[in-house]
């Protein structure tokens, strides 16, 4: 004879507290996820697996960063409402529009008076940033992805040292999981030299912190509140492009009143990371160049995707060209749609990729999207080696971004960015001739090259592209 189970008082208490937390859950989701296939999977997967769904969007879904950014931002001065009026008129007449976009979007103003200067590759910036270093009398602040544990970052940890004994504060931030692309850890060697350093964010199991997603991207080197160094750089001999195996990028130095504008986004991250408010009492920046400059920050902790806003802003303000460089390309619909329309109206868009990515599987998904954009008369082009780590964008040889985001979800959505605007012909004009020099170089993609993929890379390439929110 068969018997029945009944899962009595106590399993029918289990079975609705998961109902409800499952319900609580998904509604959570649901009200909090500003994208919806995000939203989606979340709900999917509280409402299907009540027990495990909760628990897994409590330690991954839960947006605790932007939470924890918002009270830091309560306690500091209230940020700028807007900006001047009329700063628009410094720049050139085609870009007024793009600096009110700007403003109005970041709530940061226009800086005058900068120089910008380009350094290509490991070989130029890593010595112009050791020089800086060693002449610093005041302050040192040094913020970084990769910190490698070699000879080029012994040489950064010794030239931090003896910053240290001579009485000047250093203060280093290591992002929790960039560090583990360097054994041993470069953090260990910091510390026995005296150099003070932070992580932020470390992933952790004990107490749980699901944070390995959320990471700080931003390479950033302020000395004497006088010299910046921003860009993709990190810090180790992989950006020595003359070495085996060595990588191309571009690193930039800046001077004048931006550098406290990069100066107080080292500044929050490390209030964000370890509690410590100090800060250097603010000066009057002089006047270094003819360029105007302006930081722009994107990370989980924002309530607006600040940066896909001003790029599509950018690239519908262009009347001529439009030329990027970037190793990592897989654009959100909106900026595809800003691309291809700007292609339509007669913009000639330049879109320069490496040929060999160091990440098989982006180089994969990318191919699965570029169709959508050459079809539609966007020139994109495959850089000769070695691979090209840099990332830039010039419009019409007026106007151009540089820093440390890559136009892929991950730097779009879930890393902390640092990118600055410049308003300035001669600079935007090096750029551009640097990204001409490798379209001219490089291998131009053409439809029937993407369409005549055998079929088994097509299915390759579509497979990994499902994956695009999460490479």
């Amino acid at each position: 004879m068969t018997e029945t189970v009944s899962p009595g008082l106590a399993g029918w208490l289990v079975i609705i507290a998961s109902g409800l937390i499952a319900t609580a859950a998904a509604l959570h989701a649901l009200l909090h996820k500003r994208d919806p296939a995000a939203a989606f999977g979340w709900v999917a997967v509280c409402l299907l697996f009540p027990l495990a769904g909760p628990v897994l969007y409590f330690l991954f879904g839960v947006n605790r960063i932007r939470t924890r950014a918002r009270v830091l931002r309560a306690e500091q001065l209230p940020p700028a409402s807007g900006v001047p009026a009329d700063e628009h008129l410094a720049v050139h007449p085609e870009f007024t529009q793009q600096a009110r976009i700007s403003g109005a979007v970041t709530g940061v103003p226009l800086t005058a008076g900068n120089a910008v200067t380009v350094l290509h590759d490991g070989e130029e910036a890593y010595p112009a940033m050791l020089e800086a270093i060693e002449q610093a009398r005041d302050r040192i602040y040094l913020a970084t992805y990769i910190f490698e544990s070699n000879r080029t970052g012994i040489r950064f940890v010794r030239a931090l040292a003896r910053a240290v004994e001579r009485g000047v504060d250093v203060r280093v931030l290591l992002d929790g999981a960039g560090e583990w692309y360097s054994w041993p850890r470069i953090r260990h060697r910091l510390r026995r030299e005296g150099v003070p350093v932070a992580r932020f964010l470390p992933p952790g199991l004990l107490p749980p912190r699901p944070f390995v997603n959320l990471r700080n991207h931003r390479k950033i080197l302020v000395v004497d509140g006088v010299t910046a160094f921003v860009g993709g750089m990190n810090i180790g001999d992989r950006h020595l492009a003359r070495s085996r195996g060595g990588t191309r990028d571009a690193h930039f130095r800046l001077r004048g009143a931006v550098v406290e504008q990069i100066e107080t986004v080292f500044l929050d991250d490390w209030q964000f990371t370890t509690g410590d408010r100090r800060r250097p009492p603010p000066r009057p920046a002089a006047e270094e160049g003819e360029a105007m400059c302006r930081t722009l920050i994107d990370g989980p902790n924002e309530d607006l995707d600040r940066l896909s806003m001003v790029l599509v802003g950018a690239i519908a303000a262009a009347r001529q060209r439009v030329l990027i460089m970037t190793p990592y390309f897989l654009p959100p619909r909106e900026l595809t749609a800003a691309l291809q329309a700007a292609a339509i109206r007669g913009v000639h868009v330049d879109i320069v990729l490496p040929g060999h990515n160091n990440l098989p599987f982006m180089h994969w998904a990318t191919r699965n999207v570029l169709w959508e954009l050459v079809k539609w008369g966007v020139h994109v082009h495959y850089q000769r080696g070695p691979f090209a780590h840099t990332k830039l964008l010039v419009v019409d040889d007026h106007y151009a971004q540089i820093g440390s985001a890559n136009l892929d979800p991950r730097s779009l959505r879930l890393n902390f960015e640092l990118v600055v605007e410049v308003f300035d012909a001669a600079f935007a004009r090096r750029i551009a001739a640097h990204i001409r020099h490798a379209v001219e170089h490089g291998h131009n993609i053409t439809l029937t090259e993407l369409s005549g993929r055998p079929f088994l890379a097509r299915v390759r390439d579509a497979f990994f592209w499902l994956f695009t929110p999460y490479l």
